[in-house]
């Protein structure tokens, strides 16, 4: 009985485990491909998330019209003078802008996901390439102008006083030689 239970342990030893052996080296492309595209992807998403943030915050290399604005207003509502219902039609613009944002933005991460859907493939169709990565900028083109659209809206809230006192509330926080083309 020993015998024949040692004799099938070194039949698995000697037959089974260098075939699975050879099953996992060529499963370990495969899943190291995965890694490789998930870190890639993780990578872009990223790369995506802080130009997403730095056009938000502000760095330097986004063009003034397109600064959040209208939340700078609103942070500093007491400076500029503004009323109960400038607040509230402040408020509305920043929300309906930042509801129409977060669709943009999801419409485009779809896009891209189908885009690099289309990448991925051996031989890939180029006039849907194309058409993606039109549609894609499109949709970059759309949001944009969506948030140029919102701030000059709320620019049109204001007084003459609040947007002289708004352009000199800006050009305090602005580095010398960047002046603010926001009220122009």
């Amino acid at each position: 009985m020993k015998r024949a239970l040692l004799g099938c342990l070194l039949s698995l030893v000697f037959v089974a485990i260098p075939r699975w052996a050879a099953a996992v080296e060529r499963a370990k492309p495969a899943i190291n491909q995965e890694f490789a595209q998930g870190f890639d992807d993780f990578g872009r998403e990223l790369r995506e998330w802080f130009g997403r943030w730095g056009e938000y915050f502000g760095s330097g290399t986004v063009k003034n019209e397109e600064r959040p604005l209208i939340a700078f207003m609103l942070r500093n509502r007491e400076k500029l003078g503004l009323s109960a219902a400038q607040v509230k039609s402040l408020e509305q613009l920043r929300n309906d802008f930042q509801k129409e944002s977060i669709r943009k933005d999801a419409d485009l991460r779809v896009a891209e996901m189908d885009l690099n859907g289309l990448l991925g493939a051996e031989k890939f169709d180029m006039p849907k390439v194309e058409a993606k990565v039109r549609e894609i900028e499109r949709l970059r083109t759309d949001l944009r102008l969506a948030r140029i659209r919102t701030i000059q809206k709320g620019k049109e809230v204001l007084t003459s006083d609040q947007r002289k006192k708004l352009h000199e509330l800006l050009a305090e926080q602005q580095p010398t030689g960047l002046q603010s083309r926001l009220l122009h």
